[in-house]
Parts: C-alpha cells; structure tokens; sequence
C-alpha cells in the first residue's frame, strides 16, 4: 500500500501498525507546520501572529489545507481500520462527531446534567481510541477487503 492509499483512500483495511503510523504523520506534521510558523514569525507574539498581512495570510492558507488534508486523511484511516474490524465505515460519525455533540450539550446544560453528558463524552472517545487503535482486526479476509496482516505473515524474511 502506497502512502497516498494509506493516508488518503476510504477503501480497503489496515492494521494497527499502519494506523498508528498515520496518527505519528499528523503529529510530525503539525509539529513542523507549528515550528516553521513560529520561526517565519519571530516568535509568539499575538499580535503578527492573527494578523492577516503579508506572511501570516500564507500561514493561514497553508493551516487550512494541512487541516483539510488532515481531516480527510483521518477519517480515511479511521475508516480503513473501522473495515479490518468488519464495520461499517459509517460507525466513524459517531468516534468523530459524537464526543463534539455531546460536549456541546454539556457546555449548554444545567451543572447537574453537563457532568453527564461531559463523561459520555469521554466514553465515547476512550471507546473510539480503543476500538481503532488497540483491538485486533478480523482475521483472514472480511467483506472490506483481504486481512492486512496475511500479506505481512507471508512475506519472506532477509
């Protein structure tokens, strides 16, 4: 699997490995957008840093793509690694909108019910988590495609 299958195709399946390989790209990546922005910057100052002239406007187009690329890539992997462990595709809604929808609840709620929905929140992140990135997938083949591992099993070793 190529690196613009893998980060950026919604077809398919991948292994733990792989995920977790993604997740280290985005990292890596916002690390050096964040460096490269503060060093064109001179620094954190708040005032050249919203600023919309010159250089920053630049900044600005270039975080709006790496969060577009970001986004898609994310729930590209996320759903590969949804389909290695023979789900819908579609299951990635709830990882992704769920916990902003029931925060946004909490954070309108009275204080006695925004605990509620502020832990389920929660929940559903730490089940997103673990669901993606540390139950195993189906083995052998699935209706998504053939197991990411089989290939991994079978190669020859050096």
């Amino acid at each position: 699997m190529d690196w613009t299958t893998l980060l950026f195709s919604f077809k398919g399946r991948i292994n733990r490995g792989k995920y977790w390989l993604a997740i280290l790209i985005y990292i890596v990546a916002w690390i050096a957008f964040v460096a490269a922005a503060v060093m064109w910057l001179g620094g954190f100052d708040t005032d050249r840093l919203f600023s919309m002239v010159g250089g920053a406007l630049l900044l600005w187009l270039a975080a709006i793509v790496l969060i577009v690329a970001g986004t898609w890539s994310g729930i590209a992997t996320g759903i590969k690694r949804l389909h290695d462990r023979e789900k819908s595709g579609w299951w990635i809604l709830v990882f992704w909108l769920g916990p902003s929808v029931l925060s946004g609840i909490g954070s309108t709620s009275s204080a006695s019910t925004s605990f509620v929905f502020h832990i389920a929140s929660f929940a559903v992140t730490i089940w997103a988590i673990v669901e993606l990135g540390f139950l195993r997938g189906t083995a052998g083949p699935n209706e998504y495609g053939p197991d990411p591992l089989a290939a991994l099993a079978t190669a020859p070793r050096v």
